[in-house]
């Protein structure tokens, strides 16, 4: 199973946000730059990200992102479910005539479920607790 690229800088932007020390702000600017992807795309998974309540955005001349929530009551698996678009093949009798009789959608399920019981395992904390080489790589302090 691949994630979308728009689940994968989700998830990088909020590893990036859970490195900055409590409340302080940054922009998706940063972020864009630390990860080399577009700013418009990340717009729209810090916009996205932000509808959850995961990311809080702040107006004004000294606005910026941050979390919006601590990083230990970030599960991943929620994340995943919440962004990513998880039907794996289309099922759906006008697209596939063996719908009725076909057991690969029920195993396939499985499959899926089992990959986000696993990411509910983690939370964005498990990422980034006591990691100060992450730190490093993302072009912050090792120390906050």
């Amino acid at each position: 199973m691949q994630l979308t690229s728009f689940t994968d800088y989700g998830l990088r932007a909020l590893i990036y946000l859970a490195n900055l020390p409590e409340g302080e702000l940054t922009s998706i600017t940063k972020v864009t730059d630390t990860y080399g992807v577009s700013r418009n795309h990340m717009v729209k998974i810090i916009n996205k990200l932000g509808q959850l309540g995961y990311v809080e955005t702040v107006r004004g001349k000294n606005g910026g992102i941050r979390l919006g929530m601590p990083a230990g009551n970030i599960v991943l698996g929620h994340v995943v479910r919440a962004i990513e678009p998880l039907q794996i093949v289309n099922c759906a009798p006008d697209f596939c005539n063996i719908t009725p009789a076909c057991q690969l959608k029920g195993i396939l399920a499985d499959a899926r479920n089992a990959f986000l019981n696993e990411l509910d395992k983690y939370t964005l904390l498990t990422l980034v607790d006591n990691n100060p080489p992450l730190r490093v790589l993302l072009g912050l302090p090792a120390e906050h």
